[in-house]
């Protein structure tokens, strides 16, 4: 059983940014993260070049971390890293560094699923006023994913419903291209939301039986009303920019909300948590609060800073693994699409 004053160095490189973290027990002593403003001018990440930058940022991140973290190498007693799913060669960039750098001060090395940590990041000492207790829901949305979990422990996470086409936070932003905001829309439609009407306009809704999501229908919905009204009035969405936002991101939220309300009644669950990028959306957080008190469901919202891909969530979810017995195992590889 590893001990509460266990150090881990998580490592996250699944996508554009390159983060470490440093753990001690449950609580955070640093969270690095450097972002790629590269991709902006690309409309979306480039692998390539993601892979480069990481290639640059892993060295300085980790050097920070231990820095802000007061600690020397010699401290750390795990290592932890993300195993996948993202982005390959991303993904190898961190993983290779992790090896190498466990394999240098003989450390154990341990490999973490990306979107379980996402869920996990609730359990950082200062993630939440409270962490959820066991059993809860949890509903994890990004760019590439949507899905809502039962989670009974650390260890044990259940899909209960996903997306059978798009997520949606890459709704969020093909959303905004199509609004004319630069690449990454999502913020900027919940920033311009907040003046705008979410009844203004409507958009239509998937009819998917069960638990499951789709997006692609909302995103064919919105690209055909904006293509009509522009016949009629071709500055239609600068003047009338806010209430699209706000609308847009009405209808994908109350999706959202739909399926975790059917969810909790199908399994009787009364404790809902989020996580993954699109968790920091303000509307989001504002009507689970606003649905949970109706519900009179607990709703556990993390901080900003463990919404988006930080090293602290691979931290956390390092040591879940390592005191419950996972193996250390030089052998293992980076998975692009890591299962469940």
């Amino acid at each position: 059983m590893i001990a509460n004053d266990t150090i881990v160095l998580g490592i996250e490189s699944s996508c554009d940014d390159t983060s470490a973290a440093i753990l001690k027990g449950n609580r955070i002593l640093s969270n690095v993260v450097a972002g790629q403003i590269i991709h902006a001018k690309f409309g979306g990440v480039v692998p390539e070049l993601a892979s480069r930058c990481h290639q640059e940022n892993i060295i300085p991140v980790v050097q920070e971390a231990l820095k802000k973290a007061g600690i020397s190498i010699k401290d750390i007693d795990a290592i932890a890293f993300t195993q996948g799913p993202g982005l390959m060669g991303s993904l190898i960039v961190g993983g290779s560094f992790a090896k190498a750098f466990a394999l240098a001060i003989n450390r154990p090395l341990i490999p973490v699923h990306h979107m379980k940590a996402h869920i996990l990041a609730h359990f950082i000492e200062d993630a939440n006023e409270l962490a959820p207790s066991f059993p809860f829901l949890c509903l994890t949305v990004s760019g590439g994913h949507t899905q809502l979990v039962k989670v009974t422990s650390p260890l044990e996470m259940t899909i209960l419903g996903q997306t059978i086409d798009d997520a949606v936070g890459e709704a969020f932003d093909k959303a905004a291209k199509m609004l004319g905001l630069p690449y990454p829309g999502g913020p900027l439609i919940d920033k311009y939301a907040l003046d705008g009407d979410p009844l203004r306009f409507t958009f239509s809704k998937p009819r998917i039986e069960g638990l499951n999501f789709s997006f692609s229908g909302v995103k064919t919905s919105i690209l055909y009303f904006l293509r009509d009204q522009k016949l009629i009035n071709n500055n239609f969405i600068e003047e009338n920019l806010a209430d699209l936002c706000a609308s847009i991101q009405h209808t994908l939220i109350e999706i959202l909300l739909d399926k975790v309300n059917k969810a909790c009644k199908e399994h009787q669950l009364t404790q809902v948590a989020i996580a993954g990028g699109v968790s920091a959306n303000s509307y989001l957080r504002s009507r689970l609060k606003t649905w949970g008190e109706e519900k009179e469901c607990k709703v556990y919202i993390p901080k900003f800073e463990y919404c988006t891909d930080n090293a602290a969530m691979i931290a956390i979810s390092g040591k879940y693994l390592f005191e419950n017995g996972a193996k250390p195992n030089q052998q293992i590889n980076v998975d692009p699409r890591l299962s469940w």
